[in-house]
């Protein structure tokens, strides 16, 4: 497979399994509702990058996505 495609797949993958955990999560305390915001726009921006054929900055972002997901699920800011 070569690197576009492989960047394809992955990023498909990978929005596909956040959008899916972001349909479950809670925010524990209310006050932190606003990193959720960011998530979804790290979400959206991957899918305006990809839409766009820029697909490390599609990546990119939708790492970023997945990176503040998992700090939150460390830091007991979100549950599922």
């Amino acid at each position: 497979m070569d690197l576009e495609n492989n960047l394809r797949s992955e990023i498909d993958k990978w929005t596909k399994k956040i959008e899916t955990e972001m349909k479950n999560v809670k925010v524990i305390d209310k006050k932190n509702e606003n990193f959720l915001t960011n998530i979804r726009a790290y979400i959206k921006d991957s899918k305006y990058f990809l839409e766009k054929g820029d697909l490390v900055r599609s990546f990119e972002a939708i790492v970023w996505a997945w990176s503040w997901l998992e700090i939150l699920k460390e830091l007991n800011v979100v549950d599922f």
